[in-house]
């Protein structure tokens, strides 16, 4: 358990990563505000646009959609990462004792959660839903279906490549248990007797409880897939900064060692 707390509040070896790390890009001169200003706007936009599009008396139902959920997460993502920027880099490094600020370690969580799950929400969507023809009904504006479920994980794509600090491959835990949250919030309010905008029992078509052994394979495989996603964020940030490393001159804290513990 010791364990598990620690792999969620962001701890990592001590002498791995300084505040300063999560201030900049891999490029110094590079403001991490060039990306996250407007990707607060966007989502802030978004969440706005998404609320209203949904049908006159069920604007409570907006927070049944694992899609804004995570979009609730990308706000809150580049709010924290506006907030690292702007306040004056401490030079402490993390150590055992949570020796990064509150506001870091906050950050650092909702970076690794919110880019796996923005990858899963776009794959889930457009190779299972939109795909099977089920979700029919759900038919928003084009744009905004594209916002929702296509640019958010341009959005968070962004921020992996740009960014200076590691992705660890131990944090793992961390999008598998907002995962499992968001799978007991849609299990209770399928037992709760809650219905989607449209008069349907189950949020997902594809996760309706009333077929628990189609809906265990689904959620097992989703499981598994965001284990890959979170793998592939790994990969791509150890290969960012490889690549930092080898075109600039400035490789201060560049060093993702992210499959290691």
């Amino acid at each position: 358990m010791v364990s598990i707390l620690q792999c969620c509040m962001g701890v990592v070896k001590d002498g791995d990563e300084t505040s300063k790390l999560f201030s900049r890009s891999w490029k110094a001169k590079l403001s991490p505000l060039y990306w996250r200003l407007p990707m607060l706007i966007w989502s802030v936009c978004i969440m706005t646009w998404a609320f209203c599009a949904l049908p006159g008396g069920n604007k409570a139902k907006f927070f049944i959609y694992m899609t804004h959920w995570g979009l609730i997460m990308v706000f809150l993502e580049s709010l924290f990462g506006i907030i690292v920027a702007v306040r004056k880099p401490m030079e402490a490094k993390s150590d055992a004792t949570f020796g990064l600020p509150w506001y870091v370690k906050t950050y650092w969580l909702l970076y690794n959660v919110t880019i796996p799950v923005a990858f899963l929400i776009s794959t889930f969507y457009w190779g299972l839903l939109k795909s099977s023809g089920k979700m029919s009904y759900y038919t928003p504006h084009p744009v905004l279906d594209m916002m929702l479920h296509g640019v958010n994980s341009v959005v968070m794509l962004v921020e992996l490549v740009l960014s200076a600090h590691p992705s660890r491959l131990v944090h793992i835990f961390q999008p598998l248990l907002f995962a499992l949250a968001y799978l007991g919030f849609n299990l209770t309010y399928y037992y709760a007797g809650g219905y989607d905008p449209f008069g349907h029992t189950y949020v997902y078509p594809v996760m309706d409880w009333s077929k628990p052994q189609e809906t265990l394979v689904v959620v097992a495989l989703t499981g598994v897939f965001l284990s890959a996603c979170h793998l592939i964020v790994v990969a791509i940030a150890t290969l960012r900064d490889t690549l930092a490393k080898r075109f600039t001159k400035d490789t201060t804290g560049i060093c993702n060692e992210g499959f290691t513990a």
